[in-house]
């Protein structure tokens, strides 16, 4: 992270699941950061992205330890208890849909309320959250996926509008939705099968270098792994 000061400090959410616990050991293993706070609902202070209580308590427990540098979001789900991602109208039931926006799109959102005030004011500061390429309005041919689809293209929305005040307060920050590619995971693999896919490590390094270059002018936009903007 070459944009970011020596002895930046970093927070990851979602840090027990296999990218969260990528982008963890990516970061700790980096001489230029100085302490890297792995939350999820483990964790002490823990955070629960569908408790808002929990949320904000974690933000004002570390606060005093900011500013911090770096903030990602590697939480999301796509199968939302035993239900599959819906393949027809015909599946789509209210409280799934509801319950993917509450951990896909409600949950970002309120860890960018809570948290974008721990990054630095005058500072260069990034906040990363975990999209997906499906949550493309524009690049949605294949129809599916009713529930996570319209989930990740709200929080695009939700980023790009946070982005936009963010910049009024902190005009050097820059926050991002990143597509991180298909990645090898436990969750992941009813869904991949023998698809090719990235290790975890692999697409947090990745991602952390598509972050290292983006600049103030590109905040709120939507990327993938490989640093293309995607289309909304």
């Amino acid at each position: 992270m070459n944009s970011l000061p020596a002895g930046f400090r970093a927070i990851v959410f979602g840090a027990s699941g296999a990218l969260g616990g990528a982008f963890v050991a990516s970061l700790r293993a980096r001489p230029g950061c100085a302490e890297v706070v792995a939350l999820g609902r483990g964790s002490v202070p823990a955070v629960d992205i569908e408790d808002e209580a929990s949320i904000a308590a974690a933000a004002a427990t570390l606060r005093e330890r900011g500013p911090f540098h770096l903030i990602v979001n590697a939480t999301g789900a796509l199968h939302i208890g035993t239900a599959a991602p819906e393949k027809r109208l015909a599946e789509l039931n209210a409280a799934t849909l509801a319950r993917a926006f509450a951990i896909n799109a409600i949950g970002p959102a309120l860890l960018i309320k809570h948290f974008a005030p721990l990054l630095p004011l005058k500072e260069r500061g990034l906040f990363a959250t975990l999209s997906a390429r499906v949550g493309s309005i524009g690049d949605n041919r294949k129809g599916g996926w009713y529930s996570y689809r319209a989930a990740k293209a709200a929080q695009n929305m939700l980023v790009k509008t946070a982005a936009i005040e963010i910049a009024r307060s902190r005009p050097a920050a820059v926050l991002a939705a990143l597509h991180p590619g298909t990645v090898r995971s436990k969750l992941s693999a009813p869904i991949i099968g023998d698809t090719p896919a990235f290790e975890p490590a692999h697409a947090a390094g990745l991602m952390l270098a598509v972050l290292d270059d983006l600049n103030a002018e590109q905040s709120g936009g939507f990327f993938a792994y490989d640093g293309k903007a995607i289309d909304w």
